[in-house]
């Protein structure tokens, strides 16, 4: 299993961002997938999670209204589309999967939201 994040980066508060996860090793469409965060000094949080065939979605209380989890399970990847950023959600943004009992974590991708 691999899971490999990208798209974080500088923005300004209110700006927008999205992330992608390229999933390999497991058949992705069979899964439901995840999005955390964890800001310096904070645990990590759940902030979005996905249904394997993306038709049902859960978010955060402090994403909820500006977050949108997404999938293309023909090409195995995750999506997070981050709208009206702030500061707070300024964190490394981590791809997670549960196959067969064992979590499967990304590297991560950094986003700073900051004027």
């Amino acid at each position: 299993v691999q899971l490999v994040e990208s798209g974080g980066g500088l923005v300004q508060p209110g700006g927008s961002l999205r992330l992608s996860c390229a999933a390999s090793g497991f058949t992705f469409s069979s899964y439901g997938m995840r999005w955390y965060r964890q800001a310096p000094g904070k645990e990590r949080e759940l902030v979005a999670r996905s249904s394997s065939d993306g038709s049902s979605a859960f978010y955060g209380d402090s994403v909820k209204g500006r977050f949108t989890i997404s999938r293309d399970n023909a090409a195995n990847t995750l999506f997070l589309q981050m709208n009206s950023l702030k500061p707070d959600d300024t964190a490394v943004y981590y791809c997670h999967v549960v196959v067969w009992g064992v979590n499967y974590w990304g590297q991560g991708t950094q986003v700073t939201v900051s004027s």
